[in-house]
């Protein structure tokens, strides 16, 4: 597989905004030279996201949107009728990439429904690509497998110094896979870490970008959330930086399996 780098490299991330929230943090983002955009219909904001990108004045076909299908959603036609509730909510005919979000619970529905049934999203061009987020690596294995699973294109999960998920990141990447890491910052938890505050100062940046740009320089899709233009504008700035390997390797060492995102109809993770 080749499917590699169709994502751009640093996104930003909605979740938990809503509203005039998310309305100014897009049209910040895009104005600081954004060009990928991630939602979810369990965000509730994908009106909100499409009016941004519309007001923003950057034209449609220059901004990657991603969204992603509900583990509700999943059985019979639900994931194309449910994307194309998600278009109608974001004005667009079509989005860039669009994930199953959860894999079905207790495998309540079959995978090759469900994957079957968004590789037929894409094939009606209702998204450019499909992609998987928070699947485990038996599963990943299993959606590549299932038919249509060889268009898949990323797995998106958890990836932070407390949660580096070396396993499933490097299994995704040995299949071709990119791999997208949401909450990089841990939800603010990095920015007192002692040993990212030492590291940053020796780069005089903030612990933030230290942590960015670690898990850039694992060859992965950044989407950090923010609504402030100057953390925004730093977040962006991170992918300039450069670790060393040693630096590398104390960030390494903080990993502790610390997961956040971990609802009760999550599967059984890797450890």
């Amino acid at each position: 597989m080749t499917q590699q780098h169709v994502i751009p490299p640093i996104g930003l991330g909605t979740f938990r905004l809503k509203g005039q929230d998310v309305i100014e943090s897009v049209k910040s983002a895009l104005s600081l030279g954004y060009r990928h955009i991630d939602t979810a219909q369990m965000y509730e904001n994908e009106a909100e996201v499409g009016q941004a990108i519309k007001e923003s004045g950057v034209p449609r076909e220059e901004i990657f949107v991603t969204t992603k299908i509900w583990h509700g959603s999943l059985a019979g036609d639900q994931p194309i009728e449910s994307l194309k509730e998600s278009l109608k909510k974001l004005g667009m005919d079509h989005v860039d990439l669009t994930l199953i979000h959860w894999p079905s619970p207790g495998n309540e529905v079959p995978m090759e429904d469900y994957i079957g049934a968004l590789n037929e999203a894409r094939k009606q061009g209702l998204t450019k690509h499909i992609g998987i987020s928070n699947f485990t690596i038996a599963q990943v294995n299993e959606a590549l497998q299932v038919p249509g699973g060889e268009h898949i294109v990323t797995n998106q999960i958890e990836v932070h110094p407390y949660l580096a998920n070396k396993k499933v990141v490097k299994h995704c990447q040995d299949k071709g896979l990119q791999v997208t890491g949401y909450m990089p910052l841990a939800v603010g938890k990095v920015m007192k870490d002692p040993v990212l505050q030492e590291i940053a100062k020796a780069h005089e940046v903030t612990p933030a970008q230290i942590a960015l740009a670690w898990v850039a320089q694992q060859d992965i899709v950044v989407i950090p959330s923010s609504t402030k233009p100057e953390h925004q504008k730093a977040n962006l700035a991170a992918r300039d930086l450069r670790l060393s390997a040693e630096e590398i390797a104390r960030i390494d060492a903080l990993d502790a399996g610390e997961r956040i995102a971990n609802p009760d109809f999550a599967p059984e993770w890797d450890v």
